[in-house]
Parts: structure tokens; C-alpha cells; sequence
């Protein structure tokens, strides 16, 4: 820890925490459970003031890795001996935690999450994330909490002088990024299975083969991993873990694929989404899947691979309840076309027809259909055709799913790799299976995970990220025509809003006026310029105690 960061410690162990009320507040990936991606409380940016005149880059902050993560931010917290700040939480592949002033990009405290003599891990022979491991998934934040002013929830992957690899959970506090809990927890397991790694009836977790790509769910005391491969190196298996949100005890297991191999847990940084009855949906990559079902209409051996997936907790034990998968499920498997790309999204009930109110979540990966199903019925497997789903568009996105939905006002957002984004409305609890508008510009591999700002059912702006190189882009268009766009980073004059190159994982965070993106070396900040020229923004905050140099 920084003598800063230490200082900030002391000082707030000493002195309550007070926080003010009436803020946005952005708490865990893509901006809550359902993971819509919708921040409705914008009142600041609005269609008519952002434009390349009148909004552009206020600061970039150089940090000591690559950002992975979703920036997460927390305002108005009153910080004893700094005063009050809104803050955003930024983690990097160097196994760091930076808590930011959001509107300087100043450092307010800094810690590093590695054990004594340890490193990142190296990317394992992978180029997915790279050149080294760390804080890949999006943490997650529970504001709610009395202690420390509010707990932060990480995981974390490193190596030791032995070459050991580890992954840890870690719960710190919100405001000086001391560890709580008596944290860092280890995380170990095992479920009953015979499928890779498998010993004793058991197959067991090794830390190596794995990383947490997935946002972190907090979700009723319990915070949820899922976990992915390097690449498709094998051996590997579904895992889904939960762990007690005061206690960092492990809570629950679950392994998708227990009886075979493969089935991970990719979602392109997509956390798990829950509905309101606390019931967990994602989307399961390749892997293996049994076509031999039980008379419920379960796979025989448990194996699970390339399914949309449904999770209930009950006395602290995981289940899955339900599941669709397609028709063609094994040769979409052996061929790596499979859902495990993309990142499921809970959507708001919505009245069918015939006045039924329907419980829907939404999902798409490699295939370019879009699956629509029925929560309450999610259509299970039929080797004949698909007539099992909800709802089914084939093809409609012309392009494969790297990336996650956004939804706002009746429609939800795709952004296929080598693809515009398209709109799609709903109309009586179906998709109108044309596009209602589509950005005429492409965005190339992986696509992009759009977010929106919006003030209630006005004001709609969809923001995303164009992942290109040397410069990456900025893209702001109306949520309602996506035909027209407002403003990108490279309509600036003299290169005012390059923020640098772009990275898989590009998530904007949107909130209080402002933009927050991620980068190889930091994160970058947008908003509204005083006359049109910021002149007072900082071009590049470097952190203090790390170089401008990306580690």
C-alpha cells in the first residue's frame, strides 16, 4: 500500500463515515442485476449538448495496467481528511484497486492486491488477456453495507515465487481499500462428477486453468463467480461459486459440465443477471451437452455445455431449475458457435397479447440468432427444432455475439462483431423481428457492449465503444435513432479526445454528466467543456506512485 493509502487508513479508522444522499450511483456490472445497461437518472447529457463542440475528454488517467474491468462509481462519499468526492472504483490486470475523485481523476487511494512476493499471473499460453492476469471481472459494491463507509467485492488471479497460481476474493473498504472480512479468501473446489480434472467422484477447481471474467453478482448476502478458460485450453469444466457476502465463507458450488469437459463461463465480461425473485440466468459456452434427457427433461449426466441457463439458490445451495438449449447444440459445440460469448439480460415484465404478463430474459452468441425466453418456461432441449424457445429470430444479427445487450424504452440493443448496433423494439411481449434503426457504422471484432444514459423516458443516449488501434472510439448516438450519431472522439479537432487504443473488454459507464472508459493504460473521462474548449481538464493524471509507462 502507498504511504497515501495509508495515511487515508488511519484517518478514516478514526473518524465515522458520512455519505450524501441524492446521487448516481453506478454499484456493479452493466448498472444492475437485470444487467440493462440503463442509467435513467441522467439529467446532465442530453442529445442536444453532447456534440464534438460542446462535450469532449476531461481527463485521462494513467494507471498501472490494463482495464478490464467496468469503471464503477460512487458519489458524493464523504472521505474524513480528503472531504467529499465522487468516486470511481478502477481495477487493473496488475492486480491493482484505484479509487479516483470522478472529477479530476486525482488518486484517492491505491492498493495493490497481490500477497507478499507475488506477481499477476502471465497471460497462460492465451492472447484473451494479455500480457498478464489479474482483476479481470468487474467488481462489485455494496453501499448498503455499515462497514468501513461500504465494501468493494474482487476477485483477483497471481503467481507465486514457487509458480503457484491463485485465485482470491477480496472484500475492501470503499473508502481507504483496506482489506475486511479477514479476507483475501482462497478459492478452492470440488463437486461430485467424473468429467475433467475429476478424482475420487469429485471433479476438482485448479486455480491455473482459470479466470474470472464474469461481473461480480451481489445478490441476497451472496456474492457469485463463474468462471472461464484460457482460450479453450483444456482441462476445464463450468464452475459457479457463491460466497457469503460478511463472512467470505463459501456458501455453494456448482459445476455445469460435472460428467464432461468444457462448459465455461465466459459472457464477455458479462456478470450473471437476476430477477427479482433472486433467480440467476447466463449463457454456457461450448462444452458438453447430454441429448439423452430424463423424463423432466433434464440432461441425464448433468452436462449442461452451450445452454441458456437458469440458477436457484435455496438453503445456500445452487440447482439449476431450468434451461433451453438449440436443436443443434452439439455440432454448434464442435464447431465453437456457441452462446457462451454473449452476456444475458433480465428484462421488465411485459404483457403478451392475450394480457399475460410475461417474465423474459434475452441472449445471443456465436450463431447471430437472438433467443428470447420464457423464465417461467425456458423450453428445455428438442433435437427435432427450436419451436421449444419463446422466441426465436435466426440470423437477425448477421454477425456473431462477443459482447452483451443493453435495454431502454421497450427496445433492446445488439452490437454484433463486424456489425452496426441494431434496435430492436418489443410489441406485445415479442420482438418486431425487423431492426427499428441501426448505426451505419461497423464495429469490428468484438463488436460492442452498448450502455445508456436517459432521464426516465426521455433524453435517451446510447453510448459504446469501437475496440480499434492505434485509437480506439467513443460513439454517442440517440437511443431512439440510432441513424443519427451525436458525437465520437475523432470528430474533435487536433485529436482534442483521443483517449488511446482499445482493448476487448469496453464498457461505458455513464453517470452525474459524465463518461468513463477503460483503457490498456488507465481510464478516460467525458463530459460537458466549459464554452466548447476544456481548458481547465487535465490531458493525462498520471497516478501517483506508478508510471505513465503501460506495465
Amino acid at each position: 500500500m502507498h504511504l497515501r493509502s495509508l495515511l487515508v487508513c488511519l484517518c478514516v479508522a478514526m473518524t465515522p463515515v458520512v455519505r450524501l444522499a441524492a446521487q448516481v450511483n453506478v454499484l456493479t456490472y452493466h448498472n444492475d442485476r437485470a444487467r440493462t445497461g440503463q442509467n435513467l437518472a441522467e439529467t446532465i447529457l442530453t442529445p442536444t449538448n453532447v456534440s464534438s463542440t460542446t462535450f469532449g475528454k476531461l481527463f485521462l488517467t494513467t494507471l498501472d495496467g490494463v482495464v478490464d474491468a467496468q469503471p464503477l462509481y460512487v458519489g458524493g462519499l464523504s472521505i474524513p481528511s480528503l472531504g467529499t468526492h465522487n468516486v470511481l472504483i478502477v481495477a487493473t490486470e496488475n492486480d491493482s484497486l484505484y479509487a479516483l475523485d470522478a472529477d479530476s481523476g486525482a488518486t484517492l487511494w491505491h492498493v495493490s492486491l497481490l500477497a507478499t512476493g507475488e506477481t499477476p499471473s502471465d497471460d497462460r499460453g492465451c492472447s484473451q488477456v494479455t500480457p498478464v492476469i489479474g482483476i479481470t471481472s468487474t467488481p462489485v459494491i455494496y453501499l448498503e453495507s455499515a462497514t468501513a463507509g461500504g465494501i468493494i467485492y474482487a476477485v483477483a488471479m497471481s503467481k507465486d515465487s514457487s509458480g503457484n497460481y491463485h485465485q482470491r476474493l477480496h472484500a475492501l473498504s470503499l473508502t481507504t481499500g483496506k482489506e475486511l472480512l479477514g479476507g483475501p479468501t482462497n478459492i478452492q473446489a470440488k463437486f461430485p462428477g467424473t468429467g475433467e480434472t475429476s478424482s475420487g467422484g469429485y471433479v476438482y477447481f485448479e486455480p491455473k486453468q482459470y479466470k474470472e471474467r464474469s461481473g461480480l453478482l451481489l445478490l441476497n448476502g451472496q456474492v457469485y463467480l463463474g468462471w472461464a478458460s484460457h482460450c479453450d485450453d483444456q482441462p476445464y469444466t463450468g464452475w459457479v461459486m457463491a460466497y457469503s457476502a460478511t463472512t467470505l465463507a463459501q456458501t455453494a458450488v456448482l459445476n455445469v459440465t460435472p460428467n464432461g469437459s468444457e462448459g465455461a463461463i465466459w459472457g464477455a465480461g458479462a456478470g450473471f443477471a437476476a430477477d427479482s425473485s433472486g433467480n440467476i440466468y447466463f449463457l454456457d459456452a461450448n462444452g458438453t451437452f447430454d441429448t439423452t434427457l430424463s423424463s423432466q427433461g433434464f440432461p441425464v449426466n448433468g452436462n449442461y455445455g452451450n445452454s441458456f441457463i437458469k440458477l436457484v439458490v435455496a438453503n445456500n445451495q445452487l440447482a439449476l431449475s431450468d434451461y433451453f438449449t438449440m436443436y443443434n447444440t452439439v455440432a454448434e459445440s464442435g464447431s465453437d458457435e456457441d452462446l457462451g460469448s454473449g452476456g444475458a439480460l433480465v428484462l421488465p415484465d411485459m404483457t403478451d397479447a392475450s394480457g399475460t404478463v410475461k417474465h423474459l430474459a434475452i441472449g445471443a452468441g456465436k450463431d447471430a440468432n437472438i433467443y428470447l425466453v420464457d423464465r417461467d418456461n425456458m423450453g428445455k432441449f428438442n433435437p427435432a427444432n427450436n419451436s421449444n424457445v419463446y422466441q426465436e429470430l435466426s440470423g437477425a444479427l448477421n454477425g456473431g455475439i462477443w459482447s452483451m445487450p443493453a435495454y431502454y424504452n421497450g427496445s433492446v440493443y445488439f452490437g454484433a462483431v463486424t456489425n452496426s448496433i441494431r434496435a430492436y423494439k418489443f410489441s406485445q411481449a415479442l420482438l418486431v423481428s425487423t431492426p427499428s434503426s441501426v448505426t451505419s457504422h461497423v464495429f469490428p471484432y468484438p463488436g460492442t457492449t452498448p450502455s445508456i444514459s436517459a432521464n426516465g423516458a426521455t433524453n435517451g443516449i446510447l453510448w459504446a465503444v469501437e475496440n480499434a488501434s492505434p485509437l480506439a472510439v467513443l460513439h454517442a448516438y440517440p437511443a431512439n435513432n440510432l441513424a443519427t450519431e451525436l458525437y465520437n472522439t475523432g470528430q474533435a479537432p487536433d485529436g482534442r479526445d483521443q483517449f488511446g487504443p482499445g482493448n476487448k473488454f469496453m464498457t461505458p459507464t455513464i453517470a452525474n454528466g459524465k463518461v468513463y472508459v477503460g483503457t490498456p493504460t488507465g481510464v478516460a473521462a467525458f463530459g460537458l467543456l466549459a464554452g466548447g474548449v476544456c481548458r481547465s481538464c487535465r490531458s493525462d493524471a498520471t497516478a501517483p506512485g506508478t508510471s505513465a509507462a503501460r506495465h
